[in-house]
């Protein structure tokens, strides 16, 4: 059976997010200093966070089209506000830097990949194509 595209989407979200699980574990990936891609740095919380996404994102995707589009929307709709208060605060609340740590000087690269991802979790659960493949099928 071919996944539908929010399907498709979620098993791509379920990709990126694993990787980035396992980045943190693969020398290639990390500089000197421990960061990853030279950027910034994981520790075991936002290695969790990250499995724990992906896991989410291939059931959802593996379960049905409704699950699906439910995790994108509301992974992208979390994720995008976690990005939105790391640029502001420069801490996460999604591995709770925020609250354990307060506010902090990070760079605004940091926040990139919650702020993509988010952000393409939002569109994606909410784009048109939803509709019309539901009126197919």
């Amino acid at each position: 059976m071919r996944p539908t595209p929010p399907q498709a989407a979620a098993l791509a979200f379920a990709a990126i997010l694993l990787f980035a699980a396992a980045t943190d574990y693969i020398p290639a990936f990390r500089d000197a200093e421990g960061r990853v891609f030279g950027l910034f740095r994981l520790d075991v919380y936002k290695d969790a966070l990250h499995l724990a996404s992906g896991l989410w994102a291939l059931v959802a995707a593996l379960w049905s089209r409704h699950a699906a589009v439910t995790f994108l929307r509301a992974f992208g709709a979390i994720y995008l506000l976690d990005g939105m208060v790391g640029v502001i605060t420069g801490s996460s609340f999604l591995d709770l830097s925020l609250f354990l740590k307060g506010f902090q000087d990070s760079p605004f690269l940091s926040n990139g990949p919650h702020l993509s991802l988010g952000l393409a979790g939002v569109v994606l659960g909410w784009w048109p194509w939803r509709a019309a493949a539901a009126g197919a099928a």
